[in-house]
């Protein structure tokens, strides 16, 4: 009797990635009820009505993950084309009655009480549209303008969403995910050059062109920092002394002063603060091998694959992780201005937990498809020991 192939085994890929992921989503619904317990009990709220909900999205966004790994490559470049249009269609939705405006940014819709953030999902549908696109005009992509087109007009628009919004942290995530296509798909340097040229004027242009912007960026980089305390330092400030006053080994899980309505957005956009006062050094290494492992998975998985669609997603998914995981701990440790980008997995936010691990679990489906090795495919394909020994008469 064949049980087909739901028992057959898995690359040790496909193990790293979900493990990984698994085990940073479980952490963060941790530091997640550590971060707005106490708020949430001076609000009048319950004190697990925040992990609640963020547990609600991880209990849905955790067996979508391994539904979508068991979907074929080829589901994936059906898909691309209506995915794109789907989640642009959903972004839109931000300006109309359904969107409202948070902290300057017009990013966020609420449908029957349900807060969602369209931008999330759009990532991921921008990913695969950009890997399809990329993969069909494999052999063309010596020449620019089949780079160019229909590439770059339709990103622009795509990514112009978000922007019109004023989210400037997503935006960069958006087009580091694109950069980070067009690098795996192997275009030649100065096609890529271009891009990456006009990418970085787009940024500098919209960050200069907005006050707000332009008061963070200078608080980030004025030296007396303490002499602004009250107004942009004010977040910056208590983060990093969140992190610091951990020391090696942390206060103690729910010990953390900061998350006592000192540090805005401690549940979110600086939940690696908290993580650092309550775990110390030890907690927030933790943290950082467990994105370092993620990334050695998905990286074997671009390496190992001969499929350039498989490649290109990867490679955007894993851009768009990583870097956004490495600009919340750059903001938090000031090496970055405020962006308000969430870390992945781990922040609160719904969406932004679904949407990250629905694209592992197209990393997921990618990984399914190298090869695997097992000791008796070893065995089998090595010559017996009598016939190694065994001497060929002259």
């Amino acid at each position: 009797m064949s049980l087909g192939r739901v028992f057959a085994p898995v690359p040790s890929e496909f193990l790293l990635i979900a493990s990984t992921a698994l085990m940073l989503t479980g952490f963060g619904l941790v530091m997640v009820l550590s971060a707005t317990s106490a708020t949430s009990t001076a609000s009048g709220a319950g004190p697990y009505d925040a992990v609640i909900r963020q547990s609600v999205f991880a209990l849905i966004g955790v067996p979508l993950m391994f539904i979508a790994s068991r979907f074929p490559i080829s589901f994936w470049k059906r898909i691309a084309w209506p995915a794109l249009f789907a989640t642009v269609v959903f972004q839109l939705l931000v300006f109309t009655p359904l969107g409202f405006e948070n902290a300057g940014n017009r990013n966020w819709i609420v449908i029957a009480g349900v807060q969602a953030q369209p931008s999330e999902f759009l990532k991921l549908g921008l990913a695969l549209w950009v890997g399809y696109v990329l993969f069909r005009k494999q052999t063309l992509l010596g020449l620019w303008r089949h780079v160019f087109i229909p590439l770059v007009p339709v990103a622009v628009l795509v990514i112009g969403s978000v922007m019109a919004g004023d989210d400037l942290g997503t935006v960069m995530i958006l087009v580091l995910l694109v950069l980070g296509a067009l690098f795996f798909s192997g275009v030649k340097l100065r096609i890529f050059i271009l891009p990456l040229l006009g990418a970085a004027a787009a940024v500098a242009y919209f960050a200069v062109t907005s006050p707000d912007r332009v008061r963070r960026f200078l608080s980030f980089l004025n030296p007396n920092c303490l002499a602004d305390y009250y107004n942009d330092c004010y977040q910056p400030l208590h983060g990093i002394w969140g992190l610091a006053g951990g020391g090696v080994f942390g206060l103690g899980l729910g010990n953390s002063k900061e998350k006592f309505d000192w540090l805005p957005e401690a549940q979110s956009d600086y939940i690696f603060a908290i993580v650092g006062e309550e775990l110390g050094l030890i907690g927030c290494a933790v943290v950082l091998a467990l994105f370092a492992l993620f990334a050695v998975g998905a990286f074997h998985v671009i390496r190992k694959t001969d499929d350039p669609f498989v490649r290109i997603v990867s490679g955007a998914i894993t851009v768009w992780i990583l870097s956004q995981a490495l600009i919340n701990i750059g903001v938090v440790l000031r090496v970055f201005p405020v962006l308000g980008v969430p870390l992945p997995f781990m922040s609160q936010g719904g969406t932004a937990l679904m949407s990250v691990l629905i694209a592992c679990g197209v990393l997921l489906s990618f990984a399914r498809s190298l090869p695997v090795r097992t000791a008796g495919r070893a065995r089998a394909t090595r010559p017996p020991r009598s016939a190694r020994r065994a001497k060929i008469p002259a």
